[in-house]
């Protein structure tokens, strides 16, 4: 269990977050030590004690995280709170407990006031931080969790939370020379003129181009220039009787740069395309999620509400046992009533326990259920962020390699590495 703590103020401000609607599921678990009876009262109540000190960071507001896959019972957070709050001198503070549960994980915050009301001083919080690792170290060898990189030796956390294969360049795949000249000779066989000739060509991502020192060129969408003569077996004369004056012809950096300006385009729109599908499926996604929400609410409800009537009922069926009157009187001379006493305390622990076990039961189905979900939902933005990475990657390239290719830019590195040199 991963635990987050700090000192702070801002009473109202962390009440209204930890009441923040964006939760599935909030469970006001435990109000202690308070005279309020809700969030933003027991922690108001701190602030106006705080007043009577200089202390500005009176609260000490904890985070509890288990690890994500584990099911973990409300008894080892009230264990992990104790141990705490013993460890950090904040025992028998007032204290408030929430459960939130969201994107399929269950975790708890504790608040406690650091102000000890009998000496009105706050309770300093000396290296909090490395009391909070032991104690996450040992629920961690205790309950078998495996424990993180980080926890283990602090130099193995990692600076960065992304992944980095997201960053590698991609590599761009080659093409086989076969498949080049085979295309080429096709446009060629397949044209009658320069400008069929030209229309072929650029239906496989070739255009034509006046050549620095061939007569003519053919450019791929990676800006490779290829010479059409040598590249379709004919002789230069006749490639240029075909396709004319190659004066006429652009230059091959005019090309380079209206590939770029194509490429770009038809990313631009792939962008847009995928901005559009991953919209379309997140929209789907979350509407599963406000469902499946509402669901697993209306469900806690109804077993709250039918463990109140059973124990209602449970505890009538108890008190019946006794008898009144002259024969209750009898009970309690010869020790009945005692025996039954502790009889009715005994099964209203039992009864107790059932209950509590009964609703982590429906927490952990319903854990194991939105887990999936989120799997789902985890995996579509992954999707969507490879797809987003190469496009934007490849966008960029095209701009780059416009850059590299204008004549401009070519005489200002030329000036700048004269002038390094």
């Amino acid at each position: 269990m991963i635990f987050k703590g700090n000192q702070r103020g801002g009473a109202r401000d962390l009440a209204l977050h930890l009441m923040k609607a964006e939760n599935e599921h909030i469970e006001v678990r435990e109000i202690r030590g308070f005279v309020a009876d809700t969030i933003i009262g027991a922690l108001r109540e701190a602030e106006a004690v705080s007043r009577g000190t200089k202390c500005r960071r009176f609260l000490y507001s904890l985070s509890l995280n288990p690890p994500a896959r584990e099911n973990v019972a409300d008894s080892v957070f009230h264990s992990a709170v104790e141990r705490i709050e013993a460890k950090l001198g904040l025992a028998g503070h007032p204290r408030v407990v929430v459960f939130h549960e969201k994107h399929g994980r269950r975790h708890a915050h504790c608040v406690w006031s650091r102000i000890d009301a009998q000496s009105m001083k706050a309770v300093r919080m000396s290296h909090d931080w490395r009391k909070l690792g032991d104690i996450s170290r040992e629920l961690f060898m205790e309950h078998g969790w495996k424990m993180p990189e980080g926890l283990i030796d602090p130099a193995l956390r990692s600076p960065l939370s992304f992944d980095r294969k997201e960053w590698f360049q991609a590599r761009r795949a080659g093409k086989d020379p076969r498949d080049i000249k085979a295309a080429l000779q096709q446009c060629w066989a397949a044209s009658d003129s320069g400008k069929a000739f030209g229309h072929a060509l650029e239906a496989r991502g070739y255009y034509l181009a006046k050549g620095d020192r061939r007569a003519v060129v053919a450019i791929d969408t990676n800006g490779e220039v290829y010479s059409v003569a040598r590249w379709v077996d004919r002789k230069s004369k006749d490639v240029i009787a075909r396709v004319g004056d190659p004066e006429t012809l652009p230059s091959v950096d005019a090309v380079k740069q209206r590939i770029a300006s194509l490429v770009r385009e038809k990313l631009i729109g792939f962008i847009e395309s995928a901005t559009e599908e991953f919209a379309r499926a997140a929209k789907t996604l979350e509407g599963r999620r406000l469902a499946m929400t509402e669901r697993h609410r209306t469900a806690r409800r109804d077993l709250h509400a039918s463990q109140e009537t059973r124990a209602i009922a449970e505890a009538r069926q108890r008190a019946d046992r006794f008898r009144r009157g002259i024969l209750g009187l009898w009970d309690r001379i010869t020790g009945q009533h005692g025996k039954l006493l502790r009889q009715n305390e005994e099964e209203a622990a039992g009864c107790a326990t059932r209950a509590a076990d009964e609703k982590q039961a429906l927490i952990a189905r319903q854990l194991e259920e939105r887990q999936r979900l989120q799997l789902e939902i985890q995996a579509e933005r992954q999707l969507h962020v490879r797809e987003m990475t190469r496009l934007f990657r490849s966008k960029s390239q095209s701009v780059d390699e416009a850059a590299r290719d204008d004549p401009r830019t070519t005489r200002r590195h030329g000036r700048r590495h004269r002038l390094e040199r």
